[in-house]
């Protein structure tokens, strides 16, 4: 058959595909919810995962009591069909590019990475084709099958690889046939029907008459595989805890172990697992409400400690390490670096004078605050990130020495001063523009110009030694969530885009 017949042929099953799976979804089997008197839990699964999965059902459905449904098929015609129903608890394609898709369409919440595939060719034992290279691949009698790109990760991770290095139309014109599913592809070359496929190493566990050749121009194709809970799912915490399950690396892991699957670093298992965040006190109003619905959702327990981050990172350096820290500023992560890694900058805040309403003082710069008889409020250097930086800003203006005349008070937090505000006891204070969210009825912010150091950067980081890093991550996921950035806007704080590095 040519190429673009059965391009067009693929095109037209995958749309019959969809209708099938949307009237009538193909499942494991029968239930009525009747196991613990519980709903199934729904997963659409890619048909990569298959058997490592139906392993996993049955531990959990053992351990637990409660029964587990799956509809398996490609991951483009699962996605299709989940966007269509807006039904289902969990989501696992055969590649997280399939999440970010789920994630455009807002279909997908928190979630977690299992592991990863390499693709290779599949051939049969003792490959009769001497199949090395893509080359090899390419002579005109080596019959190949691949996944269909439209439907399929192989097929759609393969043809990116390909066109970057200008190989893809040569493989698209050599390939014998496409298939709908990986494990058909599998399946025609353990048939003879071709002599090669292109597949994810850990498919052919299942396929002891075939062996893997690991093809140099596809080292690159690679597939990381997560599961992600469905924002349709009636039961968040259920499916939560089934993510967990599959995620640990002493339960689910194990088993993807066993399938041939290289696994990812996965959590211990506990099943109501409890976290420890340290956190800047002035972070505490944007995400105390977002932790809140993460315990919930998750079914875990987050214990919050929240002071000042010089404080914090004393604490830890004295051997109290937390889960997860989230940072005043980049300066304070900085100096537990060892102890974290890698971390996320999340957001930033901004230093400001905080004067009485109306301000009675005319205070409009730091200069004005070395006024004669002012009483002047700051943070302790030493003891949390608004005070090192405030020192650093008072040093960039050339007035530190001036400035500090009038400083009376230093605190280990930014709520302590404009508690003093409030009762008068100071004429101003340095602190941050989040501390003033929610004071605009007696206090004014007056913001310092032209001084880049008066901006502190929030970076959040999972230690190195937790022993449940992925739940940390994915409580990183809800703090950067789309409903959490608006808490952050509203208590004064800039929301940075995800990624950017804070500890270069």
């Amino acid at each position: 058959m040519k190429p673009f017949a059965v391009l067009a042929a693929s095109a037209a099953l995958l749309g019959l595909l969809v209708l099938s799976l949307l009237e009538r979804p193909q499942q494991t089997r029968e239930s009525d919810g009747s196991a613990a008197g519980k709903q199934p839990l729904m997963v659409y699964c890619a048909a990569s995962n298959k058997s490592v999965m139906e392993a996993i059902r049955k531990d959990y459905e053992s351990e637990f009591g409660r029964a587990v449904e799956v509809q398996y098929g490609p991951s483009q015609t699962l996605l299709a069909s989940l966007s269509v129903s807006k039904t289902g608890d969990l989501f696992l394609p055969a590649d997280v590019s399939f999440l970010e898709l789920a994630k455009e369409q807002q279909l997908v919440s928190s979630e977690s990475p299992l592991a990863e595939m390499q693709a290779v060719a599949a051939v049969s034992k003792g490959n009769p084709k001497g199949i090395q290279s893509l080359d090899d691949l390419l002579r005109d009698e080596v019959r190949i099958a691949q996944g269909n790109p439209e439907g399929t990760a192989i097929g759609k991770l393969t043809r990116e690889i390909l066109i970057e290095s200008n190989r893809w139309d040569e493989l698209n014109k050599q390939t014998t046939v496409f298939k709908t599913t990986i494990h058909e592809v599998a399946s025609d070359v353990k048939i003879g029907a071709v002599d090669a496929g292109i597949v994810f190493d850990a498919v052919l566990h299942d396929y002891d008459t075939l062996e893997a050749v690991t093809i140099p121009e596809l080292t690159a194709v690679r597939s990381r595989i997560g599961i992600a809970v469905l924002n349709s799912s009636s039961q968040p915490q259920q499916a939560a805890h089934f993510v967990r399950y599959m995620s640990a690396r002493d339960k689910g892991q194990l088993r993807y172990r066993e399938f041939g699957f290289q696994v990812a670093d996965g959590d211990l298992w506990n099943e109501q697992p409890e976290l420890t965040l340290y956190a800047g006190s002035m972070l505490r109003p944007a995400i105390e409400e977002t932790i809140a619905a993460f315990e919930k959702h998750e079914g875990v327990r987050v214990t919050r400690v929240y002071n000042g981050c010089g404080i914090l990172v004393a604490q830890m350096k004295a051997g109290q390490v937390p889960d997860a820290y989230f940072a005043c500023d980049v300066e304070f992560m900085n100096q537990v670096k060892e102890l974290f890694p890698t971390s996320e900058a999340v957001s930033q805040n901004e230093l400001v004078i905080l004067v009485q309403k109306g301000n009675p003082h005319g205070i409009k710069s730091l200069k004005d605050l070395a006024k004669s008889r002012l009483r002047v409020g700051i943070g302790h250097e030493k003891q949390c990130a608004m005070g090192w930086i405030t020192q650093r800003t008072f040093a960039e203006s050339g007035l530190q020495s001036e400035l500090m005349k009038n400083v009376v008070v230093q605190t280990p937090t930014g709520d302590m001063l404009v508690n003093q505000m409030r009762t008068g006891s100071l004429d101003a204070a340095v602190a941050y523009l989040s501390n003033a969210a929610g004071s605009a009825d007696f206090l004014d912010a007056i913001r310092i110009e032209g001084i880049p150091c008066s901006i502190a950067t929030q970076p959040y980081g999972v230690a190195r030694e937790s022993a449940q890093r992925q739940l940390s991550e994915r409580l990183l996921q809800a703090i950067r969530a789309e409903s959490s950035k608006q808490k952050f806007a509203n208590e004064g704080f800039r929301w940075l885009n995800q990624g950017q590095a804070t500890n270069d």
